[in-house]
């Protein structure tokens, strides 16, 4: 019974450390390949590898310190913040599915990026613009997978685990993004998204208990629970929003 707990709770910790790094890693490489495309490898490649560093930096000085926290106030403090994002993405999500905000897409993203690089000009050596568009992408993208590994895997006790499962996103979405060299819309970034706000949720949830010293029934197994309670809000909440929208447009 125990081995199914810890496999159970070690699945959903690994999905959603998974799913969290492989969409922001969508959008940062959407970023470096429009950099790339319109002005040069070069530099995108050197604003990537500055970024990848100084996050490198970031999670060796961090992570240290976030171990030595009490566990109880560590994940007070860690299911908080997963409450705020979790609940962040999936009001983003309800929106999107429900046809009340438009859907992301990576296409537009590029085009965009490649518009605003455009109008930049050339620049003669390093093309600086370039590196510091390729910093910056990377950089708060490569943050957020950060943040998601640090608190996740660290409330868990399997930070081994969590970094595992963002290096396999981050080379999967690498090896997606060299094999189509620019297209990324055909990732369902959307429907990722849904599920890691859920997974993110279920993890707030459970760890703000914990840390207030509440009793989960079933103990770890509890977040397959919310995972599902939240899954049905969520098509309960997209589907009430997508008819008052069908409802709006008959009306108008």
């Amino acid at each position: 019974m125990v081995a199914v707990t810890v496999s159970s709770s070690a699945l959903v910790l690994a999905g959603a450390v998974f799913l969290a790094a492989a969409v922001e890693m969508v959008e940062a490489l959407t970023i470096v390949v429009a950099v790339g495309h319109t002005r040069g490898w070069r530099s995108a490649l050197e604003g990537s590898a500055a970024a990848l560093g100084v996050l490198t930096v970031l999670v060796a000085a961090l992570g240290p310190a976030l171990v030595r926290v009490p566990l109880d106030a560590l994940r007070l403090v860690v299911g908080g913040v997963l409450l705020i994002f979790g609940l962040q993405w999936l009001r983003k999500a309800v929106l999107r599915s429900s046809g009340w905000r438009a859907l992301h897409d990576e296409d537009a993203i590029y085009q965009a990026k490649v518009r605003e690089l455009e109008g930049l000009g050339a620049s003669p050596g390093r093309d600086h613009a370039a590196f510091v568009m390729a910093f910056k992408g990377v950089f708060l993208e490569g943050l957020e997978v950060v943040i998601a590994v640090l608190t996740l895997g660290t409330s868990a006790h399997r930070l081994g685990l969590a970094v595992v499962a963002a290096l396999v996103a981050v080379i999967l979405v690498g090896a997606v993004g060299a094999g189509v060299s620019r297209q990324l819309s055909a990732v369902p970034e959307n429907a990722m998204k849904t599920v890691v706000g859920i997974l993110l949720t279920s993890f707030g949830t459970f760890w703000t208990g914990e840390g207030l010293r509440i009793h989960w029934p079933g103990s770890d197994t509890m977040l397959l629970g919310f995972v599902a309670i939240y899954a049905v809000v969520v098509w309960v909440l997209a589907t009430s929003l997508r008819a008052r929208r069908r409802s709006h447009e008959v009306a108008a």
